[in-house]
């Protein structure tokens, strides 16, 4: 099973907001998903975006795929980097969230 992190469209028409979801590659956009890991509100000034940084780091070392918007998303909230310090070994992400 192909496991993305990617954007699930809420909200009301011409009033989108986002929830980043980690979902099967094969669930439609807006349908399934396994965790939600964070939102992201565009509409407001200035854009509002919440990350469980520690949830995301967990499914990228498992092997999930951000999409692009989900990446862009990603590395704002500064969570590639601490993903790729946690792939060289310079920061260990527990299963319980706590860093060592």
């Amino acid at each position: 099973m192909a496991v993305k992190i990617r954007l699930k469209r809420m909200g009301a028409k011409k009033s989108p907001f986002y929830r980043l979801v980690v979902a099967d590659s094969r669930a439609p956009r807006d349908g399934r998903f396994i965790e939600e890991i964070g939102y992201y509100n565009p509409v407001v000034e200035p854009a509002e975006l919440s990350i469980d940084k520690d949830k995301a780091v967990q499914w990228l070392l498992k092997g999930a795929q951000p999409s692009e918007a989900a990446r862009r998303l990603l590395s704002q909230a500064g969570v590639l980097e601490r993903f790729h310090y946690a792939k060289a070994g310079k920061v260990s992400v527990a299963a319980d969230g706590t860093e060592g």
